[in-house]
C-alpha cells in the first residue's frame, strides 16, 4: 500500500534505519577517494591520451568538473536525508514512485553488469601469474571471498576499501612525485622536460577541440563510483555529517589525481608514445628506470578492480534491499540478519510503527546481487562478443542518466528544503539552480555527442531502450495502483513516505532518519 502523505503537523514516528553503523568516517573518506581511482585511470586513460593528445587535461577537467557538480548535489540531498537507497530515495521523493523505482533498478543492474567485467579483468591478470589456474575458478574465488566479506559485518567491507583505497591513493600519490623529479630532472639518469612535449608532436592541441570532446567522452565513465559513498553513508552513526565531510574531501582530491597524474603524464613522454589499450602509468614509469614497471602497475590495477568488485557488490545490495523497503522490490529481501534478534530488519512506513535498529546486514539483498552478477559472468566467459555485449551496450550510458536523474532531483528537493527545512541544508549545491542547470544541459550535451560518435552511439540507444523498458514498467505499476505519476499531494510535497526519513516524517533533527 501506497498512502498519501501525513501532513507535517501528523507525521508518523521516526523510523529507524535497519542497517548497521559500523562504517567509521575514515572508512567514507576512503571510500570517496579510491571509489573512482581504478582501472579506468590506470589503463583507460591511454585511450583518452590517443585522442585528444596533451589537451586530456582539458577533458579530464571538464569530465570532473561535471562528476564534481553531480557528487555536490548528491551530497547536499544524502547529507539532508541519508538513506541506504540515496539517490533513489531522493528521486522518488522529488519527483514520484517511478522516478525512484527506474533508477534503482537501472542502477542496481549497471552494478551487476560491471561487476562481472571487473571480476573477469582481475581473473586475467590472477591467470597470466598463475597460468595452472584457469580464469573461471579466481572468478569463483573472488567472488566467493567478497560475498563473505559482505554477508558479515559491515565493518568488512569498510576495512577492505578502505586499505584497498589507501594502496590506490598511494600508487597514485607516489607516481606523481616520481614524475615530478622526473620533470625537474632530479631523479638519476634524466634531464629536465620542460614544456616540450607539451608543446611539441602536433601543439597544446594536436586535434584541435574535437580532441577534448572526444576525449571527455572517453574518460567521464571512470568518475562513476563515486555515489556509492551516499549509499554508505547511511551505515555511519552520524550520516549527514559523514557524507558532508566525505564529498568535501574527495571531490577535490580526485580531481587534483586524475588531471595531476594527466598532467605528469603528457608532460614526461610525447603524446603520440600512448597506445590504446596500454597503460599510460607503465609507459612513464619505464621511462624513467623504474624496475618491473608492467608488474608494479599490474599489481595495482588488480587491486583497483578487486576493489570495485567489492564497492559494486555493496553498493548493489543496498539499493535493492532500498527498493524493497519501499515496496519496488521483493519484501523477501528484507530480512537483516547479524543484529540482536536476528529478525527481519528492513521495515517501511506503511507498516506502521517503528522497529529497533537491527543493526545487521541484508544478506538476502547480498545473495540476490551476488546470483544476478554469477549471471553476469556467466555469460561474459560463454557469449562474451554477443550476449554479454549487448548487456554491457545496455548499462554504457545508464550512469548518465543517473547524473541526470540526480541533478533533477536537487532542483525539486532544494526548493523545498530552503521553505521546509533550511538548517538540513548542512551541505549546499554552488550557485544553486544555474550550476545545476548547467549540469543537466552539460549531461545532455555528452549524450548527443554520444549518439554522434559511431563507437558510443550503440551504447545510448541500448541504454535508452533498457531506460525506456524499466520506466514502463514503473508507469504501468503505478497506473495499477491508482496513483498519479507525480508525487503524491502535489507537485510540491513529495512522495510517499515509506523510508521513515522523508519531509513527512520530521524529527528533532530535521530531515535526517537518524
Amino acid at each position: 500500500m501506497h498512502e498519501a502523505p501525513p501532513t507535517a503537523s501528523a507525521a508518523p514516528p521516526a523510523v529507524s534505519e535497519p542497517l548497521a553503523p559500523g562504517l567509521k568516517q575514515r572508512h567514507l573518506t576512503m571510500l570517496g577517494l579510491g571509489g573512482v581511482i581504478g582501472a579506468g585511470l590506470f589503463v583507460g586513460s591511454g585511450a583518452g591520451i590517443a585522442v585528444a593528445g596533451p589537451a586530456i587535461v582539458v577533458s579530464y577537467l571538464i569530465a570532473g568538473a561535471l562528476a564534481m557538480l553531480v557528487m555536490r548535489m548528491l551530497g547536499e540531498m544524502s547529507a539532508a536525508m541519508p538513506a541506504s537507497g540515496s539517490f533513489s530515495v531522493h528521486a522518488e521523493r522529488a519527483l514520484g514512485r517511478w522516478a525512484g523505482f527506474s533508477v534503482g533498478w537501472l542502477y542496481w543492474f549497471l552494478l551487476v553488469v560491471v561487476l562481472a567485467v571487473e571480476a573477469t579483468a582481475a581473473a586475467q591478470i590472477a591467470h597470466g601469474w598463475l597460468p595452472a589456474v584457469e580464469p573461471w575458478a579466481w572468478v569463483l574465488l573472488f567472488m566467493v571471498v567478497f560475498t563473505a566479506a559482505n554477508l558479515t559485518a559491515v565493518k568488512n567491507f569498510g576495512e577492505f576499501e578502505f586499505w584497498f583505497a589507501s594502496l590506490k591513493v598511494g600508487a597514485i600519490v607516489v607516481f606523481l612525485v616520481l614524475g615530478v623529479l622526473a620533470v625537474l630532472g632530479w631523479l638519476p639518469d634524466t634531464e629536465p622536460v620542460g614544456m616540450t612535449h607539451l608543446t611539441g608532436e602536433g601543439g597544446f592541441l594536436p586535434n584541435g577541440w574535437g580532441g577534448v570532446v572526444a576525449g571527455v567522452l572517453t574518460v567521464v565513465f571512470a568518475f562513476g563510483g563515486l555515489e556509492v559513498v551516499t549509499i554508505a553513508a547511511a551505515e555511519t552513526a552520524d550520516p549527514a555529517r559523514a557524507v558532508g565531510r566525505a564529498v568535501r574531501s574527495a571531490v577535490v582530491r580526485i580531481l587534483f589525481f586524475y588531471v595531476g597524474s594527466m598532467l605528469v603524464i603528457v608532460t614526461v613522454l610525447p603524446w603520440t608514445a600512448q597506445q590504446a589499450g596500454l597503460s599510460p602509468y607503465v609507459k612513464v614509469l619505464d621511462a624513467i628506470g623504474v624496475p618491473s614497471a608492467g608488474q608494479v602497475m599490474n599489481i595495482v590495477v588488480f587491486v583497483a578492480l578487486l576493489s570495485a568488485l567489492n564497492a559494486n557488490l555493496y553498493g548493489s545490495s543496498r539499493m535493492v534491499f532500498s527498493l524493497a523497503e519501499r515496496g519496488e522490490a521483493p519484501r523477501g529481501l528484507l530480512k537483516v540478519s547479524g543484529g540482536p534478534s536476528g529478525q527481519e530488519g528492513g521495515s517501511s512506513g506503511q507498516e506502521g510503527g517503528s522497529r529497533g535498529r537491527a543493526g545487521g546486514v541484508p544478506r538476502r539483498a547480498v545473495l540476490a546481487s551476488v546470483a544476478f552478477g554469477f549471471v553476469s559472468v556467466l555469460l561474459n566467459l560463454l557469449w562474451p562478443d554477443t550476449v554479454f555485449l549487448y548487456m554491457l551496450n545496455s548499462v554504457g550510458a545508464v550512469l548518465l542518466f543517473v547524473w541526470a536523474l540526480i541533478a533533477a532531483s536537487q532542483l525539486r528537493l532544494r526548493a523545498r528544503l530552503e521553505r521546509e527545512a533550511p538548517e538540513a541544508l548542512t551541505l549546499r549545491m554552488w550557485c544553486f539552480p544555474y550550476l545545476t542547470w548547467l549540469t543537466l544541459a552539460g549531461l545532455l550535451g555528452v549524450l548527443v555527442l554520444m549518439l554522434t560518435d559511431e563507437g558510443a552511439r550503440p551504447q545510448v540507444l541500448w541504454s535508452a531502450g533498457a531506460t525506456a523498458l524499466v520506466l514502463l514498467v514503473a508507469v504501468v505499476r503505478q497506473r495499477r495502483e491508482g496513483q498519479p505519476l507525480a508525487p503524491a499531494g502535489g507537485p510540491e510535497s513529495g512522495s510517499t513516505d515509506r523510508t521513515g526519513s522523508g519531509f513527512t516524517d520530521r524529527t528533532e533533527s530535521g530531515f535526517t532518519d537518524r
